[in-house]
This record gives structure tokens, C-alpha cells and sequence, in this order.
């Protein structure tokens, strides 16, 4: 099996599974509990919070550990939201996020609120005239992702967080689940308030994630109970999966850092050959994220070339697996208004370090193989 869907969710390492085994069996104590297993495994928590916080450059207090990216996306948002209406009731975001981010804000437009959705480019970047020209006095949020999940655009959020700035009264939150362990991740030179994880996007177990908070930030809790995180984020702590998460983070950074040009150079072959290819349409740019290659093969279904592929043992996407069952076109594609047609005969490839040069043959040898066949088909009936 020839795994190019990599954007969806990751096998775990080999090393997270394990060590995910030897907590559950070592470190089973309620972090909470005041007896040793409890305290151990209290310890076991707040060392896994500092290695996170060591990673992303933050302090270990300001790391809220979540069930993954959904939620850590809906506490961040909601909890500013709801925390900080007094000051207004505007929130900016663009028009490629993912339904995480994106039904989140519209969800919020029944409690009051209104939320502008900022147009992109056709390399699918937002303009930072248009940011500026949207914030407003009442604006308390602007949810800006770093790589979109379905064409690999990736945001200028050095400069985004360089324009917030001199806006105090406004947070800015940031979606990294697609980035981590595919390029640097810098909340403090973003100048971020906010910004979420998920760990099955990183090699990581399903499950777990963290979100990030900005020391001297207040959110309002979506979970009340226990208190736990710091009162963010009540309910035991998944200690197994953080240790995991945590595991991952390390692994996928030291990977990035030691080669990390090695994804993009399989990348740039599956570009370089489907660019050349008269009735392929390539939708992501080309300087987008190392691991995200979007195309369209117009005239053909995307999900009937999906599963002549899979019976070749490859497994590819159509978009994002969180609206891949939904029968209509990319959101995203047509905001980077390539149409509808190849809106809805995209494709993406998702890649890893795992991956290979001999798969990324194999797969460019099969889909030659099947498009030509699938018209043949399309002709005859």
C-alpha cells in the first residue's frame, strides 16, 4: 500500500505507540489524585508540557492541552469570542479555513457576532491591505490558518502578526495543524495570542492536541469541571496521548530540521511532471507547503479516479477528509476561483517522510495508466 494521504491524519511512529503502551501501564494514576501514582503521573504531565512548550518556544504555562484540533480551534475562537465581547463583536478570518475554523466563526453569527471572510489569491494568500482594510474598532479576533489542508497555500503570518500588532485590543489566532513538522513553527515571531495542534497530523496518536494561549490571556471554557488546564480545559488528562503527542512533536521536528528539504523535493517531482501533463490542472502554488500538492483532471470524476487508484493500492484524497463525503466542490478551489469544473475533479497528494522516490514513481505510473483508461470507459458508455 502506497499511503499519499498524509494531510488526512499520519501513522504513528513506531516510537509513540510504544511509549504511549509503557505510560498506560506505568502511569495510569489521576494527575489530579494526591496519592504517589497520582503524583507521578502528575509529573509525567508537567514534563511533557515543558518539552512541548521547549519546542514551540513558548513557556510551559502557556500550553492548554486539548483533544485535538477541533477543539483547540473552538476554544480559541469561542473563548475570546465570548470572553472579550464587551470590547466588540467583529471576527476576521479568510475564506479557505477549515471547517474548524470556518464553521466555528459562521456558528458565531447566531450569538451576535459578525465575522468578514477575507478573499485569497489564486495562489490562495490573503492581501494584507485587505486585513487591513477589514479591522475595525469593534474587531477582538482575526483566525488567520499557516498552511491550508486541501491546496498547501501557506500564509505570510510574520507579516500578518507584524500588522496586529498595532492593533492591542485584537487577538490573533493561528491554525498550524498542517504545518507542524512540514515547516517552522514561531508563535512568538508571528507575534500569535493563540494557536492549535492536533497530533495525528504529525505522526502523532488521534485524540490529542494543545492550543497554545498567550500568558495574561483570559478565554471562556467551552468544558467546565474538574479545572483542570489551567481551568481551560476540564476533564482528566489523556496522559497516555499527551506523552505520545509530545513524543511526535520531538521526532517530526528533529526530522524537519535534519533534511529538510527531502518532502518538497518529492513534491516538486509530482509537480514538475503533472505541470507538463496538457490535461492536468495543477491547483496549488507552486511555492506552497512542502507536502500538499493539489490537481484537477477535468472531465473526470475525482472520486472514480480516487478509487481506480486505490485498486492500485494508493490511497490519495479528493479534499479535506473532514468534507470529503460532502457532494459539492471545494470550498477552498473555488475561492481561489479555478472554477467549478475543476473544483470538483480535484485530487490531492499529501505527502510525509515516510514516503518515497519509488512511490511517487509508482503513483505518476499508475495515474498515467488509469486516466487514459477511465475516458476510454467515459466513451464507450
Amino acid at each position: 500500500m502506497i499511503y499519499l494521504d498524509n494531510a488526512a491524519t499520519t501513522a504513528p511512529y513506531p516510537e509513540v505507540a510504544d511509549v504511549m503502551r509503557s505510560v498506560m501501564d506505568s502511569y495510569y494514576g489521576n494527575p489530579s489524585s494526591l496519592h504517589h501514582l497520582g503524583v507521578e503521573s502528575e509529573k509525567v504531565l508537567q514534563q511533557s508540557r515543558g518539552v512541548a512548550a521547549k519546542l514551540l518556544g513558548v513557556q510551559p504555562g502557556e500550553i492548554v492541552f486539548t483533544s485535538g484540533a477541533t477543539e483547540s480551534n473552538n476554544l480559541a475562537i469561542k473563548g475570546i469570542a465570548f470572553q472579550y465581547q464587551n470590547r466588540g463583536k467583529h471576527i476576521i478570518t479568510t475564506a479557505i479555513e477549515h471547517p474548524a475554523v470556518y464553521d466555528v466563526c459562521k456558528q458565531l453569527e447566531h450569538f451576535g457576532f459578525e465575522v468578514t471572510i477575507l478573499p485569497v489569491d489564486r495562489n490562495g494568500v490573503i492581501s494584507l491591505e485587505d486585513l487591513k482594510a477589514a479591522i475595525r474598532n469593534e474587531t477582538i479576533l482575526v483566525s488567520i490558518m499557516h498552511v491550508n489542508n486541501e491546496v498547501g497555500s501557506v500564509q505570510p503570518l510574520r507579516e500578518i502578526g507584524a500588522v496586529l500588532k498595532n492593533y492591542p485590543k485584537l487577538f490573533f489566532h493561528v491554525d498550524a495543524v498542517q504545518g507542524y513538522g512540514k515547516l517552522p513553527v514561531h508563535p512568538k515571531e508571528w507575534e500569535a495570542d493563540l494557536v492549535s495542534l492536533s497530533a495525528h497530523k504529525f505522526h502523532g496518536p488521534k485524540g490529542t492536541g494543545l492550543l497554545y494561549v498567550r500568558k495574561g490571556i483570559d478565554l471562556f471554557p467551552l468544558m467546565v469541571g474538574g479545572g483542570q488546564e489551567g481551568g481551560y480545559r476540564s476533564g482528566t488528562e489523556n496522559l497516555a496521548g499527551i506523552v505520545g503527542m509530545v513524543k511526535a512533536m520531538r521526532m517530526s521536528k528533529e526530522k524537519f530540521e535534519a533534511n529538510p528539504e527531502y518532502v518538497r523535493s518529492l513534491r516538486n517531482r509530482l509537480w514538475d511532471s503533472l505541470d507538463q501533463w496538457e490535461e492536468c490542472k495543477v491547483n496549488s502554488p507552486k511555492e506552497g507547503a512542502p507536502h500538499i500538492l493539489n490537481f484537477s483532471l477535468p472531465g473526470l470524476k475525482s472520486e472514480v479516479l480516487l478509487h481506480a487508484l486505490e485498486d492500485k493500492q494508493i490511497c490519495i484524497s479528493t479534499k479535506s477528509a473532514c468534507s470529503s463525503k460532502v457532494d459539492r466542490p471545494s470550498r477552498v478551489l473555488l475561492a481561489m476561483h479555478v472554477g467549478e469544473s475543476r473544483a470538483r475533479s480535484s485530487l490531492r497528494i499529501s505527502l510525509s517522510y515516510s514516503n518515497t522516490e519509488a512511490e511517487v514513481h509508482a503513483f505518476l505510473t499508475s495515474l498515467y495508466q488509469v486516466v487514459p483508461q477511465l475516458k476510454q470507459m467515459l466513451k464507450v458508455t
